[in-house]
């Protein structure tokens, strides 16, 4: 997926931070109560295992602002999420009179080690989320590393692309007031839990079938181009990060009553809808279990 040079790309609405705590030793607390922080993190999407452990974020932390150009994008994730996060905003912006949203921009936070958000301190140990709190995105500059080492995805511009569409769409969802709505507690194969991340893995789709007609704010389209294999590569790394596919990485079996997100096959096959048929055909909550 590869940006025109000279697009201008929009960073006024991005944060970089760096400086933040990378981890720290148990302190007081026991490793039961650290380990039960850390099954509270994977479910709300929030490392709270800084309370146990006294990690702070941000003690000594900096803030800068990005500057990128479509060469920089080709070149630096950084900048390649800051020129996705303007197609992607703009995808929405464009849609939320359709949607029957009134939209607003999310923040999106590209930091490393750890550092600060509404829903408490986010870490590489629970990877990129979404936080209500501040209608935030925040990635952490190391995650896609770890995509590709631990969970096999293929390394790829896409794949990170996808990444942020993902938790764009957790801000939808939050704008649609969805995620005002789901049990948050209700997980399994059918759970409300599952359906929402597979709706914001269609939603990302739907970005994507979409995304080569964004522009900059010259009128300049972002993307020169958006090949098949850009697509498989979006797929790839949605499959790569399925329930069953992460329990059995880490050498266990799927544990279907305990998943959250869905299957590596769901995934992707979520993704290809919202790709084939736009963010209308995304409604994960009204489909039998035959059909998730």
């Amino acid at each position: 997926m590869t940006f025109n040079e000279n697009a201008s790309i929009d960073t006024s609405g991005i944060q970089k931070r760096s400086g933040g705590a990378k981890g720290a030793a148990v302190g007081g607390g026991s490793l039961v109560a650290l380990i039960i922080a850390f099954l509270i993190s994977q479910f709300l999407g929030v490392d709270v295992t800084g309370l146990v452990t006294g990690q702070q974020a941000g003690g000594n932390e900096t803030t800068e602002q990005l500057n990128c150009s479509g060469s920089d994008a080709n070149n630096s994730s950084e900048c390649r999420l800051a020129g996705a996060q303007n197609s992607i905003n703009q995808y929405w912006s464009n849609e939320a009179p359709n949607v029957g949203i009134k939209y607003q921009t999310p923040t999106l936070v590209l930091y490393e080690g750890s550092t600060s958000s509404a829903c408490g301190t986010a870490s590489n140990q629970v990877g990129p989320f979404y936080c209500p709190g501040d209608e935030g995105v925040y990635i952490d500059a190391d995650f896609f590393q770890m995509l590709e080492s631990q969970f096999g995805a293929k390394d790829g511009p896409m794949a990170e692309m996808y990444i942020l569409a993902h938790e764009w769409g957790h801000h939808i969802q939050q704008e649609a007031g969805i995620l005002q709505q789901v049990d948050h507690r209700d997980v399994g194969a059918t759970s409300d839990m599952v359906r929402l991340e597979l709706q914001a893995d269609c939603f990302a789709g739907a970005w994507a079938g979409a995304a080569e007609g964004t522009t900059d704010a010259n009128g300049q389209k972002l993307f020169s181009s958006i090949t098949q294999d850009d697509i498989d590569n979006a797929m790839n790394a949605a499959g790569a990060v399925g329930d069953d596919r992460i329990q059995e990485s880490q050498g266990g079996r799927a544990q279907p009553d305990t998943f959250t997100h869905g299957t590596a096959e769901q995934r992707a096959n979520w993704f290809a809808t919202g790709l084939k048929g736009g963010w209308q055909s995304c409604d994960t909550f009204s489909v039998d279990a035959t059909q998730l």
